[in-house]
Parts: C-alpha cells; sequence; structure tokens
C-alpha cells in the first residue's frame, strides 16, 4: 500500500469534493464559569438597541439578498440585521403587523430557496448574533443561533475545552444545523449535535398575532418540553425564529463549564486515502463502494470499539479524476493505530491500493483543515443541486451500478459532481428514534448528492445529472429512498424541493415521511401549539394538522 507520511495538500484539495456537513492549537482553558459568563449591563445594554435595517438603495443588499447557494436570490422590502436576541420579537411583531412574508438567516447555507424567494418580503439576518458564553442560570452553553461552526468550536474548546459533535463545514450557521439534527467528525463518538442540546430560546407567534419568546428544555416538567424536541431535528423556519441554543449534555453533573459537554480528542489520526479513476474499472469502484458500506453496517453499534473512527468518501465524477476517503480516529482511543490500519486495509481489498497521506494532528487543527481548506465550500458564486438518503444496509447490485454509471459518464464534463458517503451509526443509535425528532437512528451512513457549477448556462445540464443520477440509483422505489430494511429515508438539512413533486418522487412515500417518518404527526401538534397562524413557513415546512372537520 503506497503511504507517506504528512499531508499532501495538492491531493487533498483536488480530490475532495463539496463536502456539506450540511463542518472546525490548543490553549490555556478557563478552570471556572466566571471566565465567559454574561457580559456586564452595560456591554449588554450596547447590544440590544435597534437592529439595522437595509433596504435596496443601501449598498450592501445586494450581498445580503443571496444564498450561499448562488441559485437563489430575492428582492424583500428589508433586511434586519441583529446583534442580539432581545432584537428579534420587534421585527417579527412588525412582520405580523403587516402580514408580510418573513424568512431568517443563519448561516446562509439552505440548500433550497427557503430563505431566498420571490414571495420573501422581509429578512432577519442572524449572523451577527454570535456570541458563546456560559449561562449560570441554565447551568449551560449558550449559543446564540447566528454562530458559525468554526467559530463555535474555537470557542468552546479555547475556553472550557470541550465541543459539540456539529458539522465539518466552517461557515455553517447553528441556527438551522441543530433545529434539523446536525452531525458532524465526531457524530460515531458523541453522536447528534442535539443529543447534547438542552434547551432553546425561540420568538413564536400566537393565533392571536401576539409575538412571544419561550424557553424550552428537555426537562420532564418543562411545559414547553415538545417545543425542544421539535428542535432536535424537527427542521429550521418551522415554528419560530431561534435566538439561542443552550448545551449540557444529559450525563452532565455539577456547574463547571469544562464539564458539561465532551470533550474532543486531544490529537487525531488523520488519513487521506485517493483512488485515481484509472485505477477503478466497474468492478473495482463497485467493490470499493460497497467497502464502505459494509463497514459502517458492521461497525454501526453504539458500543462498537470502532465509533471513534468516522470516515467520509468523495465519489467524484470521472472528470475530476480521483475518489478520495478522508479518515478521523481519536488517537486517544483504545488501539487507534490498529483501528485505522485495519479500516484502511478493509477499504482496499479488491480495490487497487490507494495513495494515502498520514499525519497526527490537534485535534482543533484537523477540524480547521477539513472545514476550511475545501475551495467549493469557500467559493460564494457556485450554484448548486443537492440530495441525500440514509442508508441502512449495503448497496444491492442496481444501485451500486446506477452511481457507477452517473459517476462514469462521459456526456457531462464536471469535476465538482460527487456522491458523498459519511458517517452514521456508533453513538447515534443509543438513542431512540422518537426521543428526539431526528429518526433516522438506524442508519449506518447517509448520502449526498453534490453537483456545483458557475455558470448560470449550465443550470439544466447539472441539474438533470443530480436528478437522473438520484432516480435511477432508487429506481425499484419510485425514485426517492423509501424507508425499507436499505434505505431511510432524507436528511433535513439538505432539503431537496424535488421530494415533493411527483415527476420525481413517484412512490408512496411524501416529503415529510422520507425526512420525519412516524415523528411527522407530533411535529404537525407542535406546529399547531407554537405556530397556529402558519406564520414560518416555506415549501417543505411543517404543515398544520388537518382540521377535524376536514373529515
Amino acid at each position: 500500500m503506497a503511504q507517506r507520511r504528512g499531508l499532501d495538500r495538492r491531493k487533498f484539495l483536488a480530490g475532495t469534493a463539496a463536502g456539506v456537513g450540511g463542518g472546525i492549537i490548543t490553549g490555556g482553558f478557563a478552570s471556572s464559569a466566571a471566565a465567559a459568563t454574561e457580559p456586564d449591563p452595560a456591554v449588554v445594554a450596547r447590544r440590544t438597541s435597534t437592529a439595522t435595517t437595509v433596504g435596496p438603495d443601501s449598498p450592501q443588499y445586494p450581498d445580503l439578498v443571496r444564498a450561499l447557494n448562488a441559485r437563489y436570490t430575492a428582492a424583500p422590502r428589508s433586511v434586519h440585521v441583529v446583534d442580539a436576541p432581545r432584537q428579534v420579537r420587534a421585527i417579527v411583531e412588525q412582520a405580523v403587523s403587516a402580514n408580510k412574508r418573513l424568512t431568517v438567516r443563519g448561516g446562509g447555507h439552505c440548500l433550497e430557496d427557503f430563505v431566498y424567494n420571490s414571495d420573501v418580503q422581509m429578512i432577519i439576518d442572524l449572523s451577527n448574533m454570535n456570541r458563546v458564553y456560559y449561562d449560570e442560570a441554565r447551568n449551560a452553553i449558550a449559543v446564540e443561533s447566528g454562530a458559525t461552526l468554526l467559530d463555535v468550536y474555537e470557542k468552546l474548546y479555547q475556553t472550557w475545552g470541550v465541543t459539540v459533535p456539529g458539522g465539518i463545514c466552517y461557515s455553517v450557521g447553528m441556527g438551522g444545523h441543530v433545529a434539523g439534527g446536525g452531525w458532524g467528525w465526531l457524530v460515531r463518538r458523541d453522536g447528534l449535535i442535539i443529543d447534547h442540546l438542552y434547551g432553546v430560546e425561540v420568538v413564536t407567534v400566537r393565533a392571536s398575532g401576539v409575538v412571544r419568546k419561550v424557553v424550552a428544555t428537555r426537562e420532564a416538567d418543562d411545559p414547553h418540553r415538545d417545543l425542544w424536541w421539535a428542535h432536535t431535528g424537527g427542521g429550521g423556519g418551522n415554528f419560530g425564529v431561534v435566538t439561542r441554543y443552550f448545551f449540557r449534555s444529559p450525563d452532565a453533573t455539577g456547574t463547571d463549564p469544562t464539564r458539561l459537554l465532551p470533550r474532543p480528542p486531544s490529537k487525531v489520526l488523520y488519513a487521506v486515502a485517493a483512488w485515481g479513476w484509472d485505477q477503478l474499472n466497474k468492478d473495482r469502484f463497485l467493490q470499493l463502494i460497497q467497502n464502505y458500506a459494509n463497514w459502517h453496517v458492521t461497525n454501526a453499534a453504539p458500543t462498537s470499539p470502532t465509533r471513534f473512527l468516522s470516515s467520509f468518501m468523495v465519489l467524484n465524477h470521472v472528470s475530476n479524476g480521483t475518489v478520495v476517503l478522508l479518515t478521523q480516529v481519536d488517537a486517544g482511543a483504545p488501539n487507534a493505530e490498529t483501528i485505522l490500519n485495519d479500516y484502511l486495509t478493509f477499504m482496499s481489498n479488491g480495490v487497487a491500493q490507494p495513495f494515502i497521506s498520514q499525519v497526527r494532528l490537534p485535534w482543533l487543527q484537523a477540524a480547521r483543515l477539513t472545514g476550511t481548506t475545501n475551495p467549493l465550500l469557500n467559493d460564494p458564486t457556485l450554484r448548486g443541486e443537492y440530495k441525500s438518503a440514509y442508508m441502512k444496509a449495503a448497496f444491492p447490485q442496481d444501485q451500486a451500478e446506477a452511481l457507477y454509471k452517473h459517476l462514469a459518464r462521459t456526456d457531462i464534463d464536471n469535476p465538482n459532481l460527487s456522491v458523498q458517503l459519511s458517517p452514521f451509526g456508533g453513538m447515534t443509535a443509543a438513542v431512540q428514534p422518537g426521543d428526539t425528532a431526528s429518526v433516522h437512528r438506524g442508519a449506518a451512513f447517509k448520502m449526498l448528492w453534490a453537483a456545483n457549477w458557475s455558470d448560470p448556462a449550465d443550470d439544466a445540464k447539472n441539474i438533470a445529472w443530480a436528478r437522473e443520477s438520484y432516480q435511477d440509483t432508487y429506481a425499484a422505489t419510485g425514485g426517492v429512498p423509501v424507508p425499507n430494511d436499505v434505505t431511510d429515508g432524507c436528511y433535513v438539512n439538505y432539503p431537496d424541493a424535488d421530494l415533493s413533486d411527483p415527476t420525481f418522487n413517484r412512490s408512496t412515500s411524501t416529503w415529510h415521511d422520507l425526512y420525519y417518518k412516524d415523528n411527522y404527526p407530533r411535529l404537525q401538534q407542535v406546529k399547531k401549539k407554537y405556530d397556529p397562524r402558519d406564520f414560518f413557513r416555506h415549501r417543505q415546512s411543517v404543515e398544520l394538522p388537518p382540521s377535524k372537520s376536514a373529515g
């Protein structure tokens, strides 16, 4: 096996496609809560004046009405840039009073047009509302919903030596990421980010039109516990404006913030394996993806000693030239070196030997590396089309062959087309499907179809590639990954409007069956209780339950 110490940056950047997490040097740690509690009242007062209002005549307007996905822009009458939670309520009241369509931007990473569309009249931009601090009253780490993942990781780690198992992409906003049940590099070791969510602060709208702030926690006697539950995977934009999240692991004890959340690995073993497409005929490609699938199915249990390993495979289109496997192991785990080497050997079985770069890195350095060095994650001019699937089992032959067919197509030449396989299982499986709104607890891994391009003239062919590849892969189940013994639906943080269209979803599973399965009726009841006017909505928002008179 070709192996080399140290990371080959050229291989890393050339082979890694747009990993959306749907994504992160050590320093001195503060040993007490006092190091990062709420600032003094004078500082708070300066942050709680009215928000900045940006209109079409403002020079910054063009930059505030577009998503990261350059396909989506809007023309609202106003954008309201907030920097403190208490500024949000007045803006929502204004929108309710004027009956204006309101949407909310966190980090801007929504892959569909849910925030930026032709109907929106007002946008709340949370990106400057980004503090992270210890909340003594709730004995939890408070994170404002405009904070981005890398900022959160750095603050948690540098201040208290802890982390949350969130996503890979550095600039994803916490607001939507958490509500959708975010995952990342530590998913198999520590579960989903919502598995450590203690509470949520939400600005909601009553049936009367009265706007109120609600703080909901996981406490059994909390009258708003169902609102907390809805934000553990029920998706963003459904129930209100999230202003703050409060994090404390369920097994945490005491009031020391250094003990309220998981400690990340001190160091990780980080490996990049790359196969050239010239090494991969059809049989070898099929063997490679089945190796990934079989390993994750076999090692999906929460008690598996391999839960300290997470691996992310990017199946780039043949025009890219390379298929890449990124793997990280907690260096402090028992037999960490053996776990990594055995995994890389398993992945190579029946396949050509890859080029491998391997290095030991401090955890935060590794998180920064994977979150910031991918050019596709940092280019605001790119357009995109995305689709997802959860997998419970290895690929049936028809699915595997469909993946090969479309990734090896020569009638399209775009190195930024990919299908990505990402880790699940491990501690995600330790939580029952109904305990949180994130229902796909039995999945072993998940998938993301990602097509990225720059020229609007290329929209049709790239969108067609994503649709055709996805529909062919799941042709036996109506073009989508219906929940069954093999597939388990779709990830709400990779939203896909095609799931609502019978042209592309020919199954009997609706879009909400694919995202939420049996948890959907409960989400509808939360919607009825906290957003009975359906004020917070988009094209795939949780619907109000049918009225009893509807028959």
